[in-house]
């Protein structure tokens, strides 16, 4: 069934135009990714399909009865409401208010958001956004219109959110720079692209493979027009002896060759600048302390940055990355411990958030702040007029061109910039100063993926050291050679590799400390077997037996652990069709959870049962 079709959309602003005859359509329970480099209209074609941005020209028709949920790149609440509140706003009646409310707390919980009723003015910009996606998943849909969902989500949460969507059995069209994200949820891409749209009936890793057959379609059509082209060229220059109508029609042929427009290559950004020397002493970070109030971030952490190091830091939102980072770049203080830095380092600080207005109390350095009313060039140059690159010293104009920012752009507002474009903005000012000691704190979060696969390619060419925290995994792989994980109660600790490489020794770390629980209790059951069989040596020769109630135990107990088993079995079912329901969902994870605890209990007691039944046998 087709539920949106846009047919020959034309959308320009001011005299940029997005669209130019584009059409689209979705088909029921299709997950569409869009992508496409910053500016090119991502946001615009969401906010057009939901009816707050009006069309220059073409029709956007969506099925009758169809119930559109839209999750903003940058959502707004009531400063003064609460987060409850804000989640449950246009979801709650008085039926369903009970079991709204508890699932709505039982997600705003699984999202890192604890304090049900803390008002949404207190919030960070991460913390909105993650209500604002709340909200938009409880509430009833055919199709879910998500910019940017995974931006400001841990490593987990972007994990649960990858699972629900995939359950989820309605349509959605989602943007997104997660490439691991992508090639998981979606069943289709869209591409936005000088004004159309291109589809791809597949997830992200065969959209890369069919672009690049498209290209190379591309340039073969026209390397064929322009050998065609010469051969029609000959034949005009040695001129038409008589105007007959073969001759008219060849005349034409040539000018509709002539006048045909070749396939456009795309603008790139340019990443490139020099790094300066690094002496002998980096970064040293000793026995680092930091907390807020009785929160303890950072606990006793050391770390010699070396030469060319590339490494990683994750962990859950509020753990303490971003101000680990900050130390580092020598932004906020520790509490205890010592930060060294060498006199050769340059350090670039890449910020998360990009703030519009000036924060703190004057004690921290705002590497963050735009100001909306400062003209690109402007903050460019307050950094340097010049910049050096492997190149040599160009311009910061120049600079400019080479990140997107034309001429006409490059004398525009801040303000009017889209957020990627300030993220890219961002950037070039960190890599006009030279550093060679990169702090990237979530660089993937608002850069599109052609800028961030140019940036993975500077990165593998950068001198110096990089240190990035991230939550995009393909980033992390792609880039990182260590990681550092933290691990509560302000501890990090370290993996070699990318993060998949982490997530691999994790998971085995896990196995192994599980298999050595079960060591351990099946050798606290053998000690009390033996102590027991002790006492009774003290008394006499006595044989060893079971009690009333391990015999009970012993005859019943393998029927009680089929019974937990299936069980379980009949619980996953369930759940696989409760994937949308997440009161219900919520209520079988609990259920489950339960039977699995009394099926480990069960086995724990057979395992006892059964090494006392040999020892009773042999005697």
């Amino acid at each position: 069934m087709n539920l949106i079709n846009i047919e020959n959309l034309t959308k320009s602003f001011t005299d940029r135009k997005l669209f130019n005859g584009a059409s689209f359509s979705l088909q029921e329970g299709e997950k569409v990714g869009v992508i496409g480099i910053n500016g090119t209209g991502k946001t615009t074609l969401l906010r057009m399909i939901m009816g707050q941005e009006e069309t220059d020209e073409g029709t956007i028709t969506i099925a009758n009865h169809v119930v559109l949920r839209y999750l903003p790149q940058h959502p707004e609440f009531d400063p003064n409401k609460s987060s409850l509140d804000c989640v449950l706003e246009g979801n709650v009646t008085e039926e369903n208010r009970w079991s709204i409310e508890s699932e709505a707390k039982a997600m705003m919980t699984r999202l890192g958001i604890k304090d049900f009723f803390q008002p949404a003015g207190q919030l960070s910009g991460g913390q909105r956004k993650r209500l604002a996606l709340i909200s938009v998943l409880l509430s009833p849909a055919d199709i879910l219109l998500l910019d940017e969902p995974t931006n400001h989500l841990d490593n987990d949460m972007a994990d649960w959110l990858e699972e629900y969507l995939k359950k989820w059995r309605g349509s959605l069209i989602m943007i997104t720079h997660d490439r691991y994200f992508l090639d998981s949820v979606t069943n289709r891409i869209i591409e936005i692209d000088k004004g159309l749209i291109y589809s791809y009936e597949t997830n992200y890793s065969g959209y890369l493979e069919l672009k690049t057959q498209r290209l190379q379609m591309e340039q073969a059509s026209e390397r064929k027009r322009q050998s065609i082209l010469r051969v029609e060229l000959e034949w005009m220059q040695r001129g038409a002896r008589a105007r007959s109508t073969k001759q008219k029609a060849h005349i034409q042929r040539y000018e509709e060759l002539r006048d045909r427009q070749a396939p456009v290559q795309d603008s790139q950004v340019e990443l490139s600048s020099a790094s300066t020397r690094l002496g002998r002493t980096t970064v040293e970070l000793e026995h680092i302390c930091k907390s807020y109030g009785e929160k303890k971030l950072i606990d006793d952490f050391s770390y010699i940055f070396l030469k060319g190091d590339r490494v990683g830091f994750i962990g859950p939102n509020g753990c303490g990355k971003s101000t680990l980072m900050k130390i580092i770049a020598g932004i906020i203080p520790q509490d205890s411990g010592n930060v060294i830095v060498g006199q050769t380092v340059k350090i670039g600080y890449y910020a998360q958030e990009i703030a519009s207005e000036k924060t703190g109390d004057g004690t921290e350095i705002d590497l963050s702040y735009m100001d909306p009313k400062q003209r690109v060039i402007d903050y460019v140059k307050d950094t340097a007029e010049y910049i050096q690159t492997a190149d040599g010293m160009i311009s910061a104009s120049t600079m400019l061109e080479r990140f997107l920012f034309p001429p006409d752009k490059q004398y525009s507002p801040i303000g009017k910039l889209s957020g990627g474009e300030k993220k890219r903005l961002n950037l070039l000012r960190v890599l006009a100063t030279c550093p060679n000691l990169l702090v990237l704190d979530e660089p993937s979060n608002c850069l599109d993926i052609a800028t961030l696969t140019i940036l993975e390619d500077y990165l593998d060419r950068f001198e110096g050291i990089v240190v990035t925290i991230s939550h995009d995994r393909y980033f992390l792989d792609r880039t990182m050679k260590r990681i550092f994980a933290f691990e509560g109660d302000g501890k990090l600790k370290q993996y070699e590799g990318g993060y998949t490489d982490y997530t691999i020794r994790k998971m085995a770390e896990q196995e192994q400390a599980e298999a050595e629980q079960v060591k351990k209790n099946s050798n606290v059951l053998k000690n009390d077997a033996k102590s027991s069989e002790k006492g009774q040596r003290t008394r006499g020769p006595q044989k060893l037996k079971f009690t009333y109630q391990e015999q009970r135990d012993y005859e019943t107990i393998e029927n009680d652990i089929a019974q937990l088993e299936e069980k379980i079995e009949l619980l996953e079912s369930q759940m696989t069709e409760a994937a949308t329901d997440f009161v219900k969902l919520n209520q079988l994870m609990a259920e489950k959870e339960e039977a699995e605890s009394k099926l480990e209990e069960k086995m724990d007691r057979w395992m006892y049962l059964e090494e006392l039944a040999a020892r009773i046998a042999e005697q």
